[in-house]
């Protein structure tokens, strides 16, 4: 200690000089207590602000991140409702499709059964048009051949046979049952 403070507890001489190496025993303890001033200053003020700021960052930094996860959470809950939403539309539109395409198969059936209907009965309208047209004419044919056939056997023959064609055909109209 009397290296350290060698020229500082002795009153002063000429041998002794004060150099920044060995400073005045006064200036020592004027620092200590200066030092030990500012190490409680920094210990009961400063540090702890500074501990609130760091755990108020460390808070910041670890809040935004949980905010962070638990948004990426929300936004991956909202993308799987979203896509079981759209699951649930696409099978709601396949269903709706299907109803359609069965609708749309039986009404193209009845109107094909309709039309079907249609058409036979048009078709069966036409037969009976024609078969009444076929024995209209069978039936004016049949008087024009049996006159013309007894006018070509009355010229062959030279005589008329128009008398005996009336008489004929009186006994046909009577004998036929219309």
């Amino acid at each position: 200690m009397g290296l350290l403070f060698g020229c500082s507890l002795r009153p002063p001489d000429a041998t002794c000089v004060h150099t920044p190496v060995q400073p005045y025993w006064q200036e020592i303890v004027i620092a200590m207590i200066a030092f030990g001033l500012v190490c409680l200053v920094l210990m009961k003020v400063v540090f702890p602000r500074m501990e609130r700021v760091f755990a108020a960052r460390v808070d910041a930094i670890d809040g935004g991140l949980e905010r962070a996860a638990a948004t990426r959470a929300e936004a991956e809950k909202l993308l799987a409702d979203y896509h079981a939403q759209v699951a649930a539309v696409r099978a709601e539109a396949a269903t709706i499709r299907d109803i359609a395409r069965a609708d749309a198969a039986a009404i193209r059936d009845g109107i094909l059964a309709q039309t079907r209907t249609e058409a036979e009965r048009i078709t069966a309208a036409g037969r009976r048009q024609l078969r009444a047209e076929r024995d209209r004419i069978r039936i004016e044919l049949q008087a024009q051949i049996e006159s013309l056939a007894f006018e070509l056997a009355g010229r062959i023959l030279g005589e008329s046979l128009e008398a005996d064609l009336r008489n004929d055909a009186h006994l046909r109209r009577s004998a036929d049952p219309v």
